[in-house]
């Protein structure tokens, strides 16, 4: 594998980050209310979780494809359950400080949750809510779709490729890269070592980020 691309010192517009697992942990949390779910629905536990990271509720249903089930009904349960379930949801390390320090108008969310759930979220963990902000409602396909990085891009008033990426789950790699966004990806909550072609981050304790004229960098520190 060839060395990741260096995102460090390397101007950007914007930065674009996803929610659950790249800016604070709601694992724990999701995990209870998909198992409760999977196991009313006579799905396999073990293999199901691992597959509802990083994508809408809907298209998680959707895919499973069982009959007699309304996924939209569905996944309005799924939201209403996860809104009422934030035990253990918290920033990832230095988050919340490290977006509180960009300007307002150079960051964006773009999140695979429904508006209402990643509010909810981001208000257990301290993370501010930012200008710019891509939910679920705002696309018709989720990742690994590219249309919500391509969105947030638009809504700030700067080209994709001018972006970079804050992403942990596959799917949301799959939307940045088609997106053509150049991508960090962090690995705060992963509990196996990753192989990948970009750059990964453990902590947001570990950088800063410059402001210049009209774009931002990454730097070590």
């Amino acid at each position: 594998m060839s060395a990741p691309k260096s995102v460090f010192n390397v101007p950007y517009r914007a930065f674009l980050f996803d929610m659950d697992g790249t800016i604070l942990t709601s694992i724990a949390a999701a995990e209870r209310v998909w198992t409760t779910w999977a196991l009313r629905h006579g799905v396999d536990v073990e293999t199901f979780l691992p597959t509802i990271h990083g994508a809408r509720a809907i298209d998680t249903i959707r895919r499973l494809a069982l009959p007699g089930v309304d996924a939209e009904v569905e996944a309005a349960w799924i939201t209403e359950a996860e809104i009422n379930d934030v035990a253990g949801v918290e920033q990832v390390a230095g988050a919340a400080a490290f977006l509180k320090s960009l300007p307002a108008h150079q960051w964006a969310i773009v999140t695979s949750a429904p508006k209402t759930l990643a509010l909810r979220r981001m208000a257990a963990a301290g993370i501010p809510e930012p200008e710019v902000m891509i939910t679920a409602e705002d696309v018709s396909i989720g990742k690994p779709d590219p249309a919500g990085y391509r969105l947030a891009a638009h809504r700030l008033g700067v080209p994709i490729s001018d972006c970079l990426v804050f992403e942990d789950a596959t799917v949301g790699i799959l939307a940045a890269q088609a997106a053509g966004a150049d991508l960090m990806i962090v690995t705060a909550t992963h509990e196996e070592p990753i192989e990948t072609e970009h750059a990964t981050l453990a902590s947001y304790e570990l950088i800063e980020a410059r402001s210049g004229e009209q774009t931002l960098s990454l730097h070590t520190l």
